[in-house]
């Protein structure tokens, strides 16, 4: 029987572990700060912006909050950098630095 992700912690035993810690349960992404792994950091210009959230639908890591119909500043601690969302914005409001 798998273990979910919330099941597991630091006194989890390897032998309970699945093979190759695959995660067989939906909608984890959540539970793990991914923004780590990041090498480049999307950065918004908040004088282009025009909260169209034509980005939100993009973002493969839902890491574009909305709130009130405004689009809020990235989720770093789940975004990975990807940049989809600089290619979704027709206004050219997001672009991506390096580093994090």
């Amino acid at each position: 029987m798998a273990l979910s992700a919330k099941d597991i912690n630091d006194n989890t035993k390897w032998q309970d572990l699945t093979e190759g810690l695959q995660i067989y349960e939906p909608a984890t992404s959540k539970n793990f700060m991914t923004g780590e792994w990041r090498t480049n950091t999307p950065v918004v210009d908040w004088d282009n912006c025009r909260h169209c959230l034509l980005c939100v639908p993009y973002c493969p890591d839902s890491s574009i909050p909305v709130k009130g119909g405004k689009r809020l500043e990235f989720d770093l601690d789940h975004c990975k950098g990807c940049g989809i969302c600089v290619s979704a914005c027709p206004f050219g409001a997001i672009t991506m630095k390096e580093g994090k």
